[in-house]
């Protein structure tokens, strides 16, 4: 009987022992299996991590590439061929690193382009017209006239204006700047300049068509799903370009206002009574560039104005006026006997010299591009002429080297003199500032990283003004 109480008590130990073990096996197992999910999440999002980093220095690279290629043409410059720095651009604007590849592009008039999107393409707001603004699309009266407030330096409302007051009484929290827009999102703060208008379908302002961007309205913003980016006034507009000082030759502009006339016939190839005109010219307070591009030099000391002129087709360039009928010419000027300007003096008036009041908003503002500006900014918000503006893109497509000059332009047909004069003030053949958009993708997982980088290749070295990682 002892013998077998004991035999029972020994196997309930063994019993209690086995059931021991298979929790503890059961508890270890657990806590393998959660160890082993924890390690695979952390691996995961380690991949993950090394994966973004991959793409975003993948996107870096393709930014600095832009940037070095800026960097030789500043360096290198090529007078004759005005798209060189473009073309490069555009042949870089895909490239890989070790790890990833970047691609760089831009929507610009309904159509996707490789490379940086040039903002000398657009208008700067801070020298828009009031005319030039009224052209943007779905804008009123009362908004332009807001416009003009925020950025004038008087505290006077405009008849359908807002100044401080306007925003103070609805709790805006903040007031007009009284000067310069400094990026195209500012514009949003004026009152009337909703976001739906100023951004359109480029929601976040990067100049190229996003996934939800191209989704009708399954998400924000609403948008018309025709894989083609309508970007609102920011595809019209901008407030990032700045003056170009330097001449297409790599050498600083000379001012008209401040040179001697030998060192105007040193650059442009005129004679001394040439250069004693242009130096008579920049005296005036009225003096401008659109006058030289619009105006025969023999006339210019008497016609300041459009209204000084006969016809459009007698005062129409600077050139030789040969086979026109003969225009009223000064004592002065009959006594000198002033030759017009031929093409290629006019070519190197207009690219090696300038003529910059100080005193207004136009020293800080760079000028369009006819190189790279849409058929819309030209036909629709400078108002010219339809056929003077299909002329123009005409002449740069047929061009390799493009538009070198606003000479170029002068014997287009509708090149009246008006046409020139409106022209001539807002308009130049070279960019200065370019946003980089720059999407980098990892090779191990696809994942992908954007930059958005608005540089400023004016002088060197060049300058980044905005740096952005959405």
């Amino acid at each position: 009987m002892i013998v077998q109480n004991a035999c029972h008590a020994h196997q309930s130990r063994k019993g209690v022992v086995t059931i021991l073990v298979i929790w503890a096996i059961a508890i270890a197992s657990i806590v393998v299996a959660a160890t082993q999910v924890l390690a695979f999440r952390e691996a995961t999002i380690g991949r993950e991590s090394i994966s973004r980093v991959q793409a975003r220095w993948a996107a870096r690279a393709g930014v600095e590439t832009m940037i070095a290629i800026m960097e030789w043409h500043k360096a290198n410059p090529d007078p004759d061929d005005a798209l060189a720095l473009a073309r490069d651009l555009e042949s870089n604007a895909l490239g890989s690193v070790e790890t990833g590849t970047w691609d760089i592009r831009h929507f610009i008039d309904g159509q996707e382009w490789a490379g940086p999107l040039d903002e000398n393409s657009k208008l700067n707001i801070n020298v828009a017209t009031r005319m030039q603004l009224l052209e943007l699309p779905n804008i009123t009266q009362d908004v332009v006239d807001s416009i003009i407030d925020w950025r004038d330096a008087d505290d006077q409302p405009l008849q359908l204006g807002a100044e401080a007051d306007y925003y103070r009484n609805r709790g805006q929290g903040y007031e007009p700047r009284n000067g310069n827009f400094r990026s195209i999102a500012e514009l949003e703060l004026v009152a009337g300049a909703w976001s739906q208008y100023v951004r359109g379908e480029d929601w976040n302002l990067n100049g190229r068509l996003e996934p939800n961007e191209n989704d009708g309205k399954r998400t924000m913003p609403d948008d018309n799903a025709n894989q083609k980016l309508d970007a609102g006034w920011s595809q019209y507009l901008t407030a990032s370009t700045r003056p170009i000082t330097v001449s297409a030759t790599g050498e600083p502009r000379l001012d008209l206002r401040k040179a001697t006339t030998q060192e105007i016939m040193s650059r442009t190839g005129v004679d001394s009574i040439q250069a004693a005109t242009l130096v008579s010219y920049a005296k005036s307070s009225r003096a401008n560039m659109s006058q030289i591009l619009g105006t025969p030099l023999s006339q210019i000391l008497t016609s300041s104005t459009p209204s000084n002129a006969t016809g459009a087709g007698a005062n129409r360039t600077g050139r030789s006026s040969a086979g026109r009928a003969p225009a009223t010419a000064t004592p002065k000027a009959a006594a000198n006997a002033i030759k017009n300007l031929d093409p290629k003096q006019l070519r190197l008036v207009l690219n090696e010299c300038s003529l910059v009041n100080t005193q207004t908003s136009q020293a800080n503002a760079g000028k369009v591009n006819l190189n790279t500006a849409s058929r819309g900014l030209l036909r629709d918000i400078l108002q010219l002429d339809t056929r003077f503006a299909d002329s123009i893109l005409s002449r740069r497509i047929s061009k390799p080297e493009g538009i070198v000059s606003l000479a170029d332009i002068v014997d287009l047909p509708g090149a009246t003199q008006e046409q020139l004069l409106i022209l001539g003030q807002v308009a130049d053949v070279t960019s200065s500032v370019y946003m980089i958009s720059s999407r980098g993708r990892a090779d191990t997982s696809g994942a992908e990283t954007e930059i958005v980088v608005l540089v400023d290749c004016s002088e060197s070295p060049v300058r980044i003004l905005e740096y952005r990682e959405p």
